[in-house]
């Protein structure tokens, strides 16, 4: 499908500078821009590219001045965020290449579950027992949705989803690839035989809207009540999520973060890649944890900055980093203070 550049400077909210007739149907990076495709420059880093892209045009920001001459058939259109623009077009691409709503011949829909409007169920997905979606919400191929479980409206499930039984998912929500939702926590207790008896969980997991949660990222049901990842939570590939864990509002977290059981994470705080979260935990709104960081009790105090395994306040670290380096210098010095007073 192709737009010109008059429609989308319309759809964006933008001026054009150039050719307000030129046509794209195809999306490219800056750097490897080609005729017919639309890009756009944001970041500093990548402005020398503007002057050699071959792309039909490229979005900027309307603040952008050019320091040399831009090639006469690349056509401008600037707005107010290039980059918050490119993503709006992004998603608008993807609504336009989605399957058409349908339930796939291969899908199993239980009797009792309830479709709404305008969805999509792929190949080979099953829909459990009095298990409920929305309007407007795409289930792609091999997704499993249990029974009892709700799914909002206009919400995605990439392939390989599985949400299991009793889970709640939000509205405009969106679950990549091999993400599981509600599967067991780990749960167990040693018994007389000095074995582990497996604790059942009974829980469930809530997902409210507009959250967004990475490839292979599982999110555990609670053993009595429910584990909650808050409105506007984005979460990055390969989380573990334990059981009875709530995660504020808005807080992002990178990959490879595991939370222990029961730990509480307040609302905006931003959480580095490999933390480790032990359980029964409590975490202040707006804290930010560095990547790799071990977090060993709670964080009262909103907004603090901490870093390294066991974590503490990022200023002391970076403090005790520049000791540590200099350690073989000290030992040195210290050698030869010893010796001195020796003599």
């Amino acid at each position: 499908m192709e737009f010109t550049a008059q429609a989308l400077a319309h759809i964006l909210e933008g001026e054009v500078e150039g050719n307000p007739d030129i046509a794209v149907n195809k999306l490219s990076k800056i750097e490897e821009g080609e005729p017919g495709s639309i890009s756009f420059l944001s970041n500093e880093l990548y402005t020398e590219y503007i002057y050699s892209t071959l792309a039909s045009i490229v979005i900027v920001n309307k603040s952008f001045v050019a320091e040399k001459s831009i090639p006469t058939e690349t056509t401008l259109v600037r707005v107010e965020d290039a980059r918050i623009a490119f993503a709006k077009l992004l998603e608008a691409y993807q609504k336009l290449t989605a399957p058409k709503p349908g339930i796939h011949p291969t899908a199993v829909v239980e009797e009792t579950a309830k479709i709404g409007n305008n969805c999509y169920i792929g190949p080979s997905c099953y829909v459990g027992e009095n298990a409920k979606i929305g309007d407007d919400t795409f289930v792609y191929a091999n997704c499993y949705i249990g029974a009892d479980a709700k799914v909002g409206n206009n919400t995605t499930l990439k392939p390989g989803v599985k949400v299991m039984e009793n889970s709640l998912v939000g509205n405009n929500v969106l679950l990549h690839p091999g993400v599981i939702i509600g599967g067991d926590g780990f749960g167990f207790a040693p018994n007389s035989e000095n074995n582990y008896q497996k604790v059942v969980h009974t829980g469930n997991v809530i997902i409210e809207d507009h959250v967004e949660i990475g490839a292979n990222t599982a999110i555990d049901k609670a053993t009595l009540g429910s584990t909650i990842i808050r409105k506007g939570v984005k979460l990055d590939n390969l989380i573990q999520v334990a059981h009875n864990v709530e995660i504020g509002e808005n807080t992002v977290i990178a990959a490879q973060t595991g939370i222990a059981g029961s730990t509480k994470i307040g609302k905006n705080c931003m959480i580095g890649g490999q933390v480790g979260i032990v359980g029964h935990l409590k975490i202040a709104d707006e804290v930010k944890i560095a990547a790799q960081s071990g977090i060993g009790q709670s964080i009262e105090k909103p907004g603090t900055i901490v870093q390294g395994s066991p974590a503490f306040f990022i200023g002391d670290y970076k403090r005790s980093y520049v000791l540590f380096r200099k350690l073989p210098e000290i030992y040195d010095k210290l050698n030869e203070l010893i010796k001195s007073l020796k003599k």
